[in-house]
């Protein structure tokens, strides 16, 4: 599987009792990684023993020490070294697991470092032939401030389709509304931001919005998404599970209880069993079943991303997690 991260950051992870706001705090602990939605993606992988092929965009000096931690790691990378500094995600997990995130925007994308973007990731996606070809591509995260990112993602989903490869997008606003009508195969947006672009109101950050009736308003709007040009959109909805609709129908997966953690990469964990699950040849319904459990056992851990293998293979084992079909 090929992965692009074309925004990704450095985390800083802090641990304190209370976040009282406009006072001086003193973390516990702080620890350093790299970051960024793609990046979860791939230790999602990981945990199922696949090895994803990540395109990663990493301006500047931070950037090359972001690629040393990947390394470090042990994740496949092909560096992307583009102008600018790459930015810094702050995590503060309070004792009452309460988490505030601080997401800076990252560097402006010029032309040239687009094209860099694009022509590698299209050259990882035509790939030689033979058994170890890609068949699934996913492209995750927000995209660099600038007008040269705009429709990037769109331009993401035709290459990889012009070389046969199917895309999981997992984006929101305007990034995911300009990349509809290429038709990825998949989107993955949770509640909120689907709603924020459908709707065109912000209903906050949280996955699991106070709304009216979350099962019909996650289902209606995983088919509005799929008539704005999704091939099949999977709503997360955090601890309730996900809705879905498109080729393989409607259905819903309820999310299994487990010990929490943190939720930081849980949806980002979500889409790396998903994608792993469909490069497998599982079907839409049980590789979202297979998905919803990578997710969950991920919430069990403290690096975003990094699925509890135990209480991973547990899940899977169970036979619990199943597509229901519903209707609207």
């Amino acid at each position: 599987m090929l992965v692009l991260g074309a925004n990704l950051t450095m985390d800083r992870t802090l641990q304190l009792g209370v976040l009282v706001p406009g006072n001086v705090h003193r973390p516990r602990t702080a620890i350093a990684t790299a970051g960024g939605k793609s990046v979860n993606v791939c230790r999602a992988a990981e945990a199922h023993g696949a090895r994803a092929r990540l395109v990663a965009n990493l301006p500047g000096r931070a950037g090359a020490l972001v690629g040393d931690l990947l390394d470090a790691e042990r994740h496949d990378v092909r560096r992307i070294v583009t102008s600018g500094e790459i930015r810094t995600a702050t995590i503060i997990i309070e004792d009452d697991l309460r988490i505030t995130v601080l997401n800076e925007p990252g560097p402006q994308l010029s032309e040239q470092d687009r094209a860099a973007l694009l022509d590698t990731f299209e050259a990882e996606a035509a790939g030689p032939a033979g058994p170890g070809r890609h068949t699934i591509a996913v492209a995750s995260g927000s995209l660099p401030p600038g007008p040269h990112a705009a429709g990037l993602y769109a331009e993401v989903v035709r290459r990889a389709h012009a070389h046969g490869l199917r895309i999981i997008l997992d984006a929101a606003r305007d990034d995911l509304a300009a990349a509809l009508p290429a038709g990825p195969d998949v989107v993955t947006p949770n509640l909120s931001e689907a709603l924020s672009l459908l709707t065109g109101l912000h209903v906050g950050e949280s996955v699991e919005p106070d709304v009216p009736d979350l099962h019909r308003t996650a289902l209606d709007a995983a088919t509005r998404l799929v008539e704005a040009g999704a091939r099949t959109a999977l709503v997360t909805v955090g601890r309730h599970g996900v809705a879905a609709a498109g080729e393989a129908g409607t259905f819903w997966v309820d999310a299994p209880a487990v010990p929490e953690v943190s939720s930081i990469g849980a949806g980002d964990a979500f889409v790396g069993g998903l994608a792993v699950g469909l490069d497998r040849g599982l079907d839409l319904r049980r590789a979202t079943a297979f998905a919803v459990a990578t997710g969950a056992a991920s919430v069990a851990t403290d690096l975003a991303g990094r699925p509890d293998t135990d209480l991973l293979a547990r899940l899977l084992a169970s036979g619990g997690l199943v597509a229901r079909e519903v209707t609207r």
